[in-house]
């Protein structure tokens, strides 16, 4: 890990011949995603998405790259946007899902294939509402879909637009407990289902029923069954317990009942089996007590079901995407480790741990070949997801999307380190200097993270850049609550937030003066959903931040419940409002907002139900109230995550801005 001295002379260097990141940089970085090797081993298949500011919107396309990198194909062009890509068992076709309103106006996503001989894309599925993600069978032929029902309202819409006649405004009909989804709206009963199909056009046969929702499906090496997630309680909207199932495709056409592999009370999921169809690995959090708290373990179950085996227990991290080895004697996932996200192989019979691809950057995602040949979507903080290559223990680039956008550009390379908070507990934080401008004692940010449960990690952070572009340090912590660091710290903020992460975050900062980074008398602090809410926390309990920006952030949870997304969290939490009152105050805000006098603004979508707008009226009704500086900028028709290019730059430049008129 790199120390501020080694960090300073590579800064020094750098910036004599480049030029600072921007905003428009930032708007023109492409993201890179979903790595897919060709059954040859020759081909990796990826999507590429950019902010299209001429359309305002944010639109994907299909590459293909050599496994050398040395050839890189477009495969889907730019009138539509292009997910999902998968190749066939022979790897004749290649197929993706799109909306194709080039094609047809208000246009449902289908699948699509493109012959690798050559010729247009044509159209797989024609499902009226639409496929959500597809999956081929490992003998080709037969694709894996899922569907999700029409609702009433969707389906009145759309059979109004193919008479020609006036979409019908019906009331939205609502029975179920957790009834609201962010970016998706008021929830009825239409669920998520598995259909198989069987060639071109064909009609799909449903495969799994119920009341129920099924997600993340894989097909079994024989193709006679699959695995799936599933919450089949008898009210799944009022717990955690999802497990595995499989059923079988024998039984697809007609109501069937799928055999549960898993039993599990806490959350079971991301099935994958192993290469013989016996045992199918998974994730398990095992105490459904702490929800999100609870380490993710890797763990393995016999695939028709038993005892299944957790294997991870002792290494206490949250494990992700689970694939069994060629030879199915290891378990390889991602794994949050310490502000790293590496690609480890776990031994299925004693739990040992193997680095893959260990150090200084995060994996997001990765696809496996029957040779051994791995592709990543690997990031580090000056780079960018890119597609990377392991093979015979090297690692290679394969994909170089932002290299010429940022050949010339001045990014900050951070340095970790750790240190006591005030209870004595040791924490880590990231820490970028400034890249231009003086790098000791400068204007310094705190950047708080969100989740609560994530971490900051060795990946490329646009915010970050900016701000330390603007010629700020950024501190960046990873406080209680933070997951890389075990389930105990991850729970201590368990129904008490702002208080142990609280002094934790301050910690961070403290340390950034201590070893000369920070200017104590410029300082501001801010982040996004539960940065926001920390960020919240923060100016209720201090004055010393010039300056906050708080993200779509909490601020009165007693008129949350029932208004987001989160009852069966808050429940599990901090009981019920009527009957544990004490632990929702002991959380609120609001009680202590006549204590600020902190310049803050507030930012959030105006569908955000995630974590409402109500919460930033709130908080800015009571500080413009009190003649405290404060602002508030609502964005029309966006949830949770803000998408729209414009927007998205306004939000750059709203941050840069607040900072820079209070902090500098």
């Amino acid at each position: 890990m790199m120390r501020l001295a080694a960090v300073l002379l590579l800064l020094a260097s750098a910036q004599a011949a480049a030029r600072p990141f921007t905003v428009e940089d930032a708007l023109a970085v492409r993201l890179v995603s979903d790595p897919r090797l060709s059954p040859d081993g020759r081909w990796i298949a990826y999507v590429v998405e950019k902010n299209d500011l001429d359309r305002d919107e944010k639109t994907s396309r299909i590459y293909m790259t050599s496994v050398d990198g040395a050839e890189t194909v477009a495969m889907t062009g730019e009138t539509y946007s292009a997910a999902d890509p998968r190749w066939s068992p022979d790897g004749r076709y290649l197929s993706f899902i799109a909306a194709r309103d080039d094609l047809e106006e208000n246009a449902a996503p289908q699948v699509y294939t493109l012959d690798r001989r050559g010729g247009e894309a044509e159209a797989y599925t024609n499902i009226p509402q639409g496929v959500l993600e597809h999956d081929w069978a490992p003998a080709g032929g037969r694709l894996l879909l899922a569907i999700g029902d029409e609702s009433a309202g969707a389906k009145a819409a759309r059979e109004a637009r193919e008479k020609g006649a006036r979409e019908p405004a019906l009331p939205v009909v609502i029975d179920r407990l957790q009834f609201k989804e962010d970016g998706v709206g008021y929830l009825d009963r239409s669920r998520r289902h598995y259909y198989v199909q069987d060639g071109r056009l064909a009609a799909p046969k449903q495969l799994t029923f119920g009341d129920y929702d099924d997600y993340e499906a894989a097909w079994s090496p024989d193709g006679a069954r699959i695995a799936f997630t599933s919450n089949r309680t008898k009210e799944p909207d009022g717990n955690v317990n999802s497990d595995i199932w499989t059923a079988e495709l024998a039984k697809a056409g007609k109501p069937n009942a799928p055999q549960r592999v898993t039993d599990n009370p806490g959350t079971d999921s991301a099935p994958a089996w192993s290469p013989d169809g016996r045992f199918i690995a998974h994730t398990a959090q095992l105490d459904p007590r702490l929800i999100w708290y609870a380490s993710a373990h890797l763990a393995v179950a016999p695939a028709t079901g038993g005892k299944a085996r957790v294997l991870t227990e002792a290494l206490d991290r949250f494990f992700y995407r689970p694939r069994f080895s060629p030879d199915g004697r290891e378990i390889y996932a991602m794994v949050e480790h310490e502000g790293e996200q590496p690609l480890v192989a776990i031994d299925i019979e004693t739990g040992a741990k193997r680095d893959l691809i260990a150090g200084e950057h995060a994996i997001w995602a990765f696809d496996l070949h029957p040779s051994g040949l791995i592709a990543a979507q690997l990031s580090r903080p000056t780079l960018p997801d890119e597609i990377f290559v392991f093979s015979g223990g090297a690692l290679t680039q394969a994909t170089r999307t932002n290299e010429a956008l940022l050949k010339d550009v001045a990014l900050s390379t951070p340095f970790t380190a750790t240190f006591k908070s005030a209870d004595g507990t040791e924490v880590e934080a990231f820490f970028y200097p400034p890249a231009t401008g003086r790098p000791k004692k400068a204007p310094t940010l705190l950047r708080i993270h969100g989740g609560p449960t994530t971490q900051w990690d060795f990946s490329y952070d646009v915010y970050a850049q900016l701000y330390a572009a603007a010629g700020y340090a950024v501190v960046m912590p990873n406080p209680r609550g933070s997951t890389g660091y075990g389930t105990d710290f991850a729970r201590a903020i368990f129904a008490a937030w702002g208080e142990k992460d609280f002094e934790d975050v301050l910690a961070g900062v403290d340390h950034a003066i201590a070893i000369g980074l920070a200017d104590p008398k410029r300082l501001g602090v801010g982040g996004w959903s539960y940065g926001g809410i920390l960020t919240n926390y923060v100016v209720t309990k201090t004055d010393r931040f010039d300056a906050a920006v708080s993200g779509a952030s909490g601020f009165h949870y007693l008129a949350n419940y029932g208004h987001d997304i989160y009852q069966r969290e808050y429940e599990i939490e901090l009981g019920l409002p009527w009957e544990n009152i004490e632990a929702w105050n002991r959380v609120d805000t609001l009680k202590d907002a006549a204590k600020v006098t902190t310049p803050t603004l507030f930012i959030g979508g105006a569908a955000d139900w995630n974590v409402p707008i109500l919460n930033s009226e709130q908080f800015y009704q009571v500080l413009r109230r009190r003649g405290v500086p404060t602002g508030l900028i609502v964005y029309p028709d966006e949830d949770h995550s803000i998408d729209r290019p414009s927007f998205y730059k306004d939000r750059f430049e709203r941050y840069l801005g607040w900072y820079a008129r209070w902090v500098k």
